[in-house]
């Protein structure tokens, strides 16, 4: 059972999910605001001309399997007396990947958000405005909390370096020197970090993005601030047990792959995401 929201259309719940980050909603479930049967609304908005070449030229955009030889017969057979087409056939016969059906307790037939907003048009103008409208606070709201996911995992890796700058200040840093002195010991420590996951220093990174804004980190995805988390308190130790530069980067190295190979297989991070 994928992950499923839902919202409400004038009164209406409805039910969405994602798929490869792609939008689905219930056509099911949006038929409902007609008063009869769900299958046989959707059937009767599929079984006209418009609808057909409207779903022909989605999956000719987005479906390279997408069987056009089919896709021509329902297309002259529409309009025909009792020639019906419903979203099994059309899945069936086409290889369509914009509608979806499936039966069972959460079954139903749902359609990627650009075919359910066709379908809305059909059953009302002001219907799809109501749907539009909701389903845009929904997309605000995940991205909302996504943003706010993203700054707390940042923040706690910031924190989380306060254990490697403090082991570096009380390991590394000799007495009597000066304070930019102290920020390149600094700096080059966090590129120890920075080569060891990214492959490369901050300098090198600026100097391949020079019109992005920030630095490395503020580019790390969700899996690699973790690891950069787990490397700050990796690397303090080693610094600590008193290690030299050339040995740490290569334990560091050995361990980010490891722990990268683990973390992108694990359901738990994508949580995250």
């Amino acid at each position: 059972m994928k992950k499923t929201k839902r919202i409400n259309v004038k009164g209406l719940e409805i039910v969405t999910f994602q798929s490869n980050e792609e939008d689905y909603i219930s056509l099911t479930d949006m038929a409902k605001v007609k008063t009869y049967d769900s299958g046989v609304v959707i059937s009767n908005w599929l079984t006209t001309k418009y609808t057909v070449q409207f779903m022909g030229a989605w999956e000719q955009l987005h479906n390279p399997s997408f069987n056009l030889i089919e896709f021509h017969k329902i297309k002259n057979e529409v309009g025909t007396n009792g020639f019906i087409v419903s979203s099994s056939m059309w899945i069936k016969n086409t290889g369509a990947i914009g509608i979806r059906s499936s039966a069972g307790r959460y079954g139903g037939t749902f359609a990627h958000k650009d075919i359910a907003f066709e379908f809305a048009t059909w059953l009302s103008p002001e219907f799809k405005l109501y749907l539009i409208k909701e389903f845009q606070r929904l997309k605000e709201d995940e991205n909302r909390r996504l943003e706010i996911g993203w700054d707390v995992k940042r923040t706690l890796t910031k924190l989380n370096y306060r254990i490697h700058t403090d082991a570096i200040r009380d390991y590394l840093i000799p007495p009597q020197i000066t304070k930019q002195e102290k920020t390149i010991i600094y700096a080059n420590e966090a590129d120890v970090l920075n080569v060891a996951l990214f492959g490369m220093t901050a300098k090198d990174w600026r100097d391949k993005n020079p019109k992005l804004d920030g630095n490395i980190r503020d580019y790390a995805d969700v899996t690699q601030l973790v690891c950069l988390a787990n490397l700050e308190n990796l690397n303090a130790e080693f610094i600590r047990a008193g290690l030299s530069q050339p040995e740490r980067l290569l334990k560091l190295n050995a361990s980010a792959i490891t722990q990268m190979k683990s973390l992108l297989g694990n359901p738990g991070v994508k949580k995250l995401k």
